[in-house]
């Protein structure tokens, strides 16, 4: 009787003193569409590792050193993995956040994912929830291909035991920072304001830098550039080239978090970046006296594709369309002259399509995220103040990759040595490293 009371009195005054206290609210679970989608989109991520990102790479070497650039590949993903939920996590987007500097840079705690099960939750982008393990298993799928581009640059003449020591020392000093850099709440460039849809920075320009390092110091493949070292299966490499398209869409609309309007901004834009960015190529080839080439159309499509990366759900379609034939432009006279003119060996281009698309991209996301060019920005950053700021994620991501793959390559250099023996590499990494050939 005298909580009905209570409750008269309380809907009578219009006052709540005298309610009773509100339940607590109901946990929340993840919403099994969007837990769906993020499960799926993990999978197309791995996809472009295995089998996309080997055929791609394992098609453009010598048919000698095919199985060792595969082998590497997947062996350095799956080191990737593990390493991933022993520290990776952990330093990247732990539950410990550090007050002060070295928060800017790292988080901690969650060690060998402790304190996560089954019911534990990660946030999206709004109420919603997914699984956290999906969530983990999705971020490690792109420390896993992160690691595995740099060694586009390395192709052919870095040892696998290098290669082995290198990637532990790598993901931990370079690519786990920057990624909480990035992407986590404290991190230096997340509350700066830098846009990084789904890794310009934390993928393409760390590891098109990071390779572009190791090209110098491992110095030049033998014969290389007088010699020519054509690639030995151009289909391969079209297959490669496709599955990286297909996986493409978990890695950019997969950033969204959800399967929301977000996520289908960043499908579309996938789609027509990656489309401008292959016509765009074999345009320019046509224009410098040759013919479009099959390779022409692989190299254009992953310079779309990169470039459109951090500006996936920053931009609208056209936007993204300018992009791609902007990263294209910039990576063809990369590739065909700049590097010639350096004199660095950067086999597979992982740098000149990787690093510099990935520049074009953070740099022209400032540009394509405002209205005025149908972005889903709001207009209340204005495009030189964003620009700023894309531009000073840019220079921090280019300086700490490169100081820390210096670090790196030099303990491996110093204890193991990061390049096989002249014998080998005439003889082929296959036969060499594996003992076996891609071809019997």
């Amino acid at each position: 009787m005298k909580k009905a009371l209570q409750k008269l009195i309380a809907m009578a005054t219009g006052s709540m003193l005298l309610a009773e206290p509100a339940l607590a609210a109901p946990a929340a679970v993840p919403n099994p569409g969007n837990n769906a989608w993020m499960m799926t989109a993990t999978i197309l991520v791995l996809l472009m590792i295995i089998p996309g990102l080997t055929l791609f790479y394992g098609g453009l070497t010598r048919s000698k050193n095919m199985l060792s650039t595969m082998t590497q590949i997947g062996a350095t993903a799956a080191l990737a993995m593990l390493i991933w939920v022993m520290w990776g996590y952990s330093l990247a987007f732990g539950d410990t956040t550090y007050e002060g500097t070295l928060g800017l840079f790292i988080s901690g705690g969650s060690y060998f994912l402790s304190g996560t099960d089954a019911s534990s939750t990660a946030a999206t982008f709004t109420d919603e929830v997914i699984s956290k393990y999906v969530f983990i298993s999705f971020q490690m799928t792109f420390a896993a291909i992160t690691a595995a581009l740099i060694l586009g640059a390395t192709a052919e003449r870095m040892k696998f035991s290098a290669v082995m020591m290198f990637v532990p020392i790598w993901l931990t000093i370079v690519y786990f920072p920057i990624a909480h850099m990035v992407w986590a709440g404290g991190g230096l460039l997340f509350e700066d304001g830098a846009l990084d849809f789904a890794g310009g920075t934390v993928v393409h320009i760390n590891a098109g830098v990071s390779g572009l390092v190791l090209a110098y110091l491992l110095g030049k493949r033998r014969g290389w550039p007088q010699e020519p070292m054509m690639p030995h299966s151009l289909t391969m490499t079209m297959v490669g080239t496709g599955l990286l398209w297909v996986g493409w869409f978990g890695f950019n609309a997969g950033s969204a978090l959800e399967a929301d309007g977000s996520a289908g901004l960043a499908m579309i834009n996938t789609f027509v970046a990656t489309a401008a960015g292959a016509l765009t190529w074999m345009v320019i080839e046509r224009a410098a006296g040759h013919k479009g080439s099959a390779l022409g159309f692989c190299s254009g499509v992953i310079a779309g594709l990169v470039a459109v990366t951090p500006a996936a759900g920053n931009s609208g379609p056209f936007g993204a369309i300018l992009l791609g034939i902007l990263s294209a432009a910039v990576c063809y006279f990369f590739v065909a002259k700049v590097k010639m003119k350096l004199g660095y060996d950067d086999s597979l281009d992982a740098f000149g399509i990787h690093g510099i698309g990935g520049i074009v991209g953070a740099i022209g996301t400032a540009i394509v995220y405002q209205p005025f060019i149908g972005g889903p920005g709001d207009g209340s950053v204005g495009v030189g103040e964003q620009l700023w700021i894309q531009i000073f994620g840019v220079l921090v991501t280019i300086a700490w990759a490169g100081i820390g793959t210096l670090i790196a390559a030099y303990l491996v250099k110093l204890t193991i040595g990061l390049r096989v023996s002249e014998d080998t590499e005439v003889d082929g990494l296959d036969i060499s490293e594996h003992g076996e050939r891609a071809y019997n």
